[in-house]
């Protein structure tokens, strides 16, 4: 790192991923703040600045060596499972400082010899105690899939054979009964039942009580004739809708077209009318959002449609290092393996990574939002500018 750059950074101070030490604290203090930024988003710890005032404190030569020593020893003997971090000397006008590159880790959660599992709050770092959050750090570490988990309070019996015998007949050519095996085994080989209960996956495709036991798992919508929520100017909204994924998406296009403005097809009078912004747009979007949403935040997807925009809110910022340029690119990171292995025998999902670029190919004003500090991801679909005032 050039000594300009460092300046820069040393002089913005402390952020959700730069640190700064002084000198070496204790080995569990920094274990705690090496623990917080692998369980986070990674960072770089900045060892000679004073963490109160930002006054440089240059390092000795003998320090350097104690220090990065230490850190090593931190790394490998302090945390689990064990980090692997980058150090590095950064001159300036001679004296030295050591910088400390923790990456973001790929087997989250780490913790402390004592099972402690920390995270960045900002400049800080907290304990992780709620069993929600732990669950999402697993997910993000592939150690647990929020739609492989059992839903307590739910039964074999709960299972939806209207819609789940039609699913076994598109993937297998067969029916049930022509597999000559049980129902409950055949729901288990899907990842669809444990231990005589539902998993997520399963209530949420074929599940008939889905809305009674995990109601905010749907999508909710409000169209405004307005730029914004506030004030009393709705059109239309609706409650978190019941039913399985297929019929929550049914219902949800449904809103949608009631509420999009249609305009002819062709030039001739009997042409039939379609929506102002291609159907396929929202297909991909919000089955996009059903399908990669985050499970273990218990909140619905939103649907806002106001007079300048559309609006398609996710609860869950994009999983690990995934940018937006990458999915805009087709790349993806499974987050409900289950429900994406069967999504494209009960959904219009093709399941190939492009659905996000498919959309933008319809219609070129989409944009998107990871939005890290609220966790939630954003569609935002502009309405045509001679639309507005229509």
């Amino acid at each position: 790192m050039g000594k300009d750059e460092l300046l820069d950074i040393i002089s913005c101070g402390e952020t959700s991923m730069v640190k700064f030490k002084e000198r070496m604290p204790s080995k569990d203090s920094l274990a705690q703040e090496m623990i917080a930024f692998s369980n986070t988003m990674g960072g770089l710890i900045i060892v000679g600045v004073s963490d109160k005032t930002g006054n440089l404190n240059w390092l000795t030569f003998q320090e350097i060596e104690l220090t990065n020593r230490l850190f090593v020893d931190v790394a490998s003997g302090k945390i689990f499972p064990p980090i692997f971090i980058q150090t590095e000397t950064a001159c300036i006008d001679e004296h030295k400082l050591i910088l400390i590159t923790v990456p973001e880790g790929l087997d989250k959660p780490y913790k402390t010899s004592s099972g402690a599992i920390y995270m960045k709050n900002g400049a800080d770092k907290r304990v992780l105690t709620s069993n929600n959050e732990i669950a999402r750090l697993l997910q993000s570490g592939k150690n647990i899939f929020a739609d492989e988990l059992p839903v307590e309070g739910s039964l074999i019996s709960d299972v939806d054979l209207s819609q789940f015998e039609p699913f076994i007949t598109k993937k297998y050519k067969q029916t049930i009964e022509g597999l000559n095996i049980s129902l409950s085994q055949l729901l288990e080989n899907q990842g669809l039942l444990k231990s005589g209960q539902l998993s997520l996956a399963g209530l949420l495709l074929f599940g008939k009580n889905r809305h009674k036991l995990r109601p905010m798992f749907s999508i909710q919508c409000v169209s405004v004739d307005d730029r914004v929520l506030i004030g009393n100017l709705f059109l239309d909204n609706e409650l978190a809708f019941e039913g399985t994924i297929a019929e929550v998406f049914e219902k949800a296009m449904g809103f949608i077209d009631r509420n999009m403005r249609k305009i002819p097809s062709g030039k001739s009078f009997n042409s039939l009318p379609i929506w102002q912004i291609p159907y396929g747009v929202f297909e991909e979007l919000i089955i996009n959002a059903l399908i990669h949403r985050d499970y273990f935040i218990p909140s619905t997807i939103k649907i806002f449609i106001f007079a300048d925009r559309i609006e398609i809110i996710s609860p869950g910022k994009l999983p690990n290092s995934l940018t937006v340029e990458n999915i805009e690119n087709g790349i993806s990171i499974a987050r409900n393996p289950i429900l994406q292995s069967i999504a494209q025998f009960v959904l219009p999902y093709k399941g190939l990574g492009t659905g996000i670029a498919r959309a933008k190919s319809l219609y070129q004003g989409i944009s998107f939002e990871n939005l890290t500090s609220s966790g939630q991801f954003k569609a935002i679909i502009a309405k045509p500018k001679n639309s507005l005032h229509d």
